[in-house]
């Protein structure tokens, strides 16, 4: 066996234009016949849809606290075995983490694990000579990281791009692949959780063609395919597929909601519950009239604020969903779930959205509030997703509040967040629907997976 191809793209910082190199990468060695397997650092989930759309496969996150060494290495291991060559975006800057102390949850951390390369992005729209010190700093900053090449952004052209080589000269080891030039017409819209996702506006064959064209004139491709390497074994296509979760015989049909609204979601959670035994059914609150016949729902994260109007307006699948929780089958929900299940959602204007009213509360958007943080769920009475005692790593990522809960809603999650703070009573409990702000990922503790299986398996028909 050999080892497999991988790369590294990770950044000064945030906003460098790390998913712009990336998808720039991808399209262009796609367009020279490369299978790409894309993978994101980190629990983010809208740089993952970017990457599927242009791999026409799901990309994988890869992240050091939620999950373990093993985890990371056997996802990359298992989905990357019948690619020509792994790119895995980083998140934030390359060193950035769970906190400022360790790399635990950073680029870094996963790099090195996988023993592949780092491509560097540096924004250099405002520098030339600096450039030199900027990764001269990255390189010393951990030795036991290879820090391998560098593709600068926001470039004014090739004589710009001549200072920035030569800042590199005598002082980095770090190759100098190229670059990407300054072009509005080559930057991702943003909005206020991060960049406006692939569910709402896909990516326009212009902007990929304009996008590869920059990297295929301006970025030497056969140098970083000549980089690409790793620690991680190729496995044999053959073995790969049977690593890969296969759906045992159905147990159990689960109704994922998945639209423009709700397109939050790990596609690991996807293979482990079918590994379980779940056939998934998709399904759109926005647009269809009525729950699909399933014996249980998941209900993920999204944009169910920017869709309030449209969601509150389909008056009759509220209704249906309202009626299947009060059936008593498994509802699992997260982050936008919990504020669709809510009584009513208040969107920036102020306007306020009737919405499932399962919850009893109102949630308000606080786009100058952004929670963001880590966060480890102890599970501490039985709930459709896990028993009590289960351990499970998630994240939190909003821009909204809800007001108070009232104390007859029992609180199934006692929650650590990473600022050290004492545990926090979350995770609403009632009957089988499960509620919750935390996104959490199942490859952190499978047993979840199979656990919400058996949960709706044993609701079958009620």
């Amino acid at each position: 066996m050999s080892p497999l191809r991988a790369l590294v793209v990770a950044g000064v910082s945030s906003g460098v234009g790390k998913t712009t190199v990336t998808l720039g990468l991808v399209e262009a060695l796609r367009r020279r016949g490369r299978r790409v397997q894309a993978f994101k650092v980190g629990p983010d989930f809208i740089d993952p849809g970017f990457h599927a759309l242009v791999t026409g496969r799901p990309s994988y996150n890869l992240d050091g606290w939620m999950c373990s060494r093993e985890s990371v290495v056997a996802t990359v291991a298992t989905h990357a075995a019948a690619a020509d060559v792994a790119v895995i975006e980083g998140v934030m800057g390359c060193f950035d983490g769970l906190d400022a102390k360790s790399e635990e949850g950073s680029t870094a951390q996963v790099a090195k694990w996988l023993g592949a390369p780092v491509v560097l992005v540096v924004d250099a729209g405002a520098m030339a000579r600096s450039a030199g010190a900027v990764v001269l700093g990255f390189e010393r900053f951990d030795p036991d990281l290879d820090v391998a090449a560098v593709i600068f952004n926001r470039v004014a052209g090739e004589t710009h791009f001549g200072w920035l080589r030569e800042s590199l000269e005598g002082a980095c080891r770090s190759i100098p692949l190229g670059f990407v030039p300054a072009r509005d017409s080559l930057a991702l819209p943003e909005r206020h959780l991060g960049l406006v996702t692939a569910a709402e506006t896909g990516l326009a064959q212009e902007f990929l063609d304009g996008l590869a064209s920059a990297v295929e004139q301006s970025v030497d491709l056969d140098r970083l395919l000549a980089l690409a390497t790793s620690r991680v074994e190729a496995v044999p296509p053959a073995a790969a597929e049977r690593r890969l979760p296969s759906p045992a015989r159905p147990r159990a049909r689960i109704g994922v909601a998945r639209d423009p609204a709700f397109q939050f979601y790990y596609p690991a959670n996807f293979d482990l519950l079918c590994a379980a035994g779940a056939e998934l059914v998709s399904w759109s609150p926005l647009r269809d009239a009525e729950v699909p016949e399933v014996d249980g729902l998941y209900l993920g994260g999204g944009y169910p604020e920017l869709y309030a109007k449209a969601l509150a307006a389909n008056e009759a699948v509220r209704w249906a969903v309202r009626e299947f929780a009060d059936s008593g089958r498994p509802v699992y929900a997260e982050c936008g779930g919990l504020m669709y299940l809510a009584e009513a959602l208040e969107d920036e204007a102020g306007t306020l959205h009737p919405m499932v009213g399962l919850l009893p509360t109102i949630v308000r958007m606080t786009p100058k509030r952004l929670t963001l943080d880590y966060a480890e769920v102890e599970v501490i009475r039985e709930t459709p997703l896990a028993p009590a005692g289960t351990i499970v790593r998630g994240h939190e990522f909003h821009a909204s509040r809800i007001e108070e809960v009232p104390a007859s809603v029992p609180r199934a999650y006692s929650v650590r967040m990473r600022r050290g703070q004492a545990p926090q009573a979350e995770g609403y409990l009632i009957g089988n629907a499960l509620m919750s702000y935390i996104h959490l990922h199942f490859g952190a503790n499978p047993r979840v997976a199979e656990h919400l299986v058996r949960s709706c398996q044993a609701r079958r028909g009620a």
